[in-house]
């Protein structure tokens, strides 16, 4: 008898997890999607406006780092966003990093990094916003505290799975990114938030981010695979350090008005003279084919900037005080890279090799590098491409740059965050 109770009891509890885990989804799918479709409507109502009047540039980054942080010293607590490395710490430090209040700055800031013209994307901000969806459900109901990791990498994986429709990819950020646990339930968990996430966008939201032709790919390209891997790793780690350093150097600075002063400035006049540098960058990946013809002089001059740039204008974004990561700067890195890496081979060699097959696989690349999380890179970009025809390129080239980029600096950003708050 005590034994049956024991699991009715069990059994109620399991359902009551994945009832939480269900609402997480829906609730995680809802702020991701209503995100992406206004960011994605300002920000090409403000690059249109750029069009026709250039120098707005230098005002709008400033009026959006000052939007923030007035909005951050009256209403979020007056504490900055610390992106990944707040859920990080809620896994694994049992800290109480994500209260309630972090839902609305991450949307908010988020939206405002990116449609004034910081060049990030609002991938992290997402993923925070919907971890703290996860870990308010588990704060709500007292069983279900012993849950909260579950439900906290339930609510991110329905996240990432809401932006690029991509279940599998939302599913594997969750476990290479923040925590390997091997429990049937918190596999459950993620599996269900994810689900549902992914239902609720489907029907509701859906629409393909970019429109990539692929049909088909070359055995003799191998090895140029592997170069852009090695290539993409190489950039993965210089995305990196930029990052690193100059969020060191804004934290460095007397105050925020300096910061905001000074960021928006280096900003402002980077997308000035590079107007790809605006945003999350999605326009400029939509256009890389531009770049597909004979490499001249001026277009391989054009490529370089950009990948010399984006990271920088990315890690001054986040060092005066903007709210994003680098899961949009690394898809925008990989695109150019693979594209310019294409034609050149192709005008010198003579190689015939597929332009919009190293965009993608240059995309994958890059992101799995500067996350450190391949298996998440490989499904996200075979998301983006709505098939798998690339998939054993796209696995190659993405655990080349992962291998590259750990063996010149062992951490990622967040790792590296991570170690030194401790």
């Amino acid at each position: 008898m005590e034994l049956k109770t024991y699991r009715v009891k069990k059994s109620r509890r399991v359902s009551a997890v994945l009832l939480a885990a269900v609402i997480t989804g829906c609730f995680s799918a809802l702020l991701a999607d209503t995100l992406k479709v206004i960011t994605e409507h300002y920000e090409e109502s403000f690059l249109e406006k750029l069009h026709h009047n250039p120098y707005l540039i230098f005002i709008i980054p400033l009026f959006g780092l000052t939007i923030i942080h007035v909005l951050r010293y009256f209403l979020f607590h007056n504490k900055a966003n610390k992106g990944i490395k707040e859920v990080l710490d809620t896994i694994n430090k049992n800290a109480h990093t994500l209260p309630a209040y972090k839902i609305p700055s991450h949307y908010f800031n988020g939206f405002l990094t990116v449609i004034f013209g910081g060049s990030t994307g609002i991938e992290v901000s997402t993923v925070v916003s919907t971890a703290a969806i996860g870990a308010l459900s588990s704060r709500k109901v007292d069983y279900l505290r012993r849950y909260r990791t579950a439900l906290v990498c339930g609510g991110l994986a329905a996240g990432v799975t809401a932006l690029f429709n991509a279940p599998v990819a939302g599913f594997l950020f969750a476990f290479e990114v923040f925590t390997r646990k091997k429990s049937k339930l918190h596999h459950a968990v993620v599996a269900t938030a994810v689900l549902t996430s992914f239902l609720v966008t489907h029907f509701f939201f859906y629409h393909q981010i970019f429109h990539f032709a692929v049909t088909d790919w070359q055995l003799d390209a191998l090895p140029y695979i592997v170069l852009l891997g090695i290539l993409a790793g190489l950039n993965s780690v210089y995305l990196t350090k930029s990052v690193l350093f100059f969020k060191k150097f804004f934290a460095a600075l007397p105050n925020d008005h300096t910061r905001i002063l000074g960021g928006s400035l280096l900003i402002s006049t980077l997308i000035f003279f590079v107007p790809h540098l605006y945003g999350e960058g999605y326009a400029g990946i939509k256009n890389v084919f531009t770049y597909a013809q004979a490499p001249s002089p001026a277009i391989v001059f054009s490529v370089l900037a950009l990948l010399l740039l984006k990271p920088v204008a990315t890690s001054v974004t986040l060092g005066a005080g903007g709210d994003g990561g680098v899961f949009a700067p690394s898809l925008f890195i990989g695109a150019f890279l693979g594209m310019l890496v294409c034609s050149i081979l192709n005008h010198f060699f003579g190689l015939g090799l597929i332009p919009v097959n190293f965009v993608l696989i240059g995309m994958a690349a890059v992101l799995s590098g500067s996350i450190h999380a391949p298996f998440t890179s490989i499904f996200l970009v075979c998301a983006l491409a709505d098939n798998y025809v690339l998939f054993i390129p796209i696995v190659i080239a993405s655990l080349v740059s992962k291998w590259v980029a750990s063996a010149i600096f062992a951490d990622s950003v967040y790792t590296y965050q991570v170690k030194q708050a401790g």
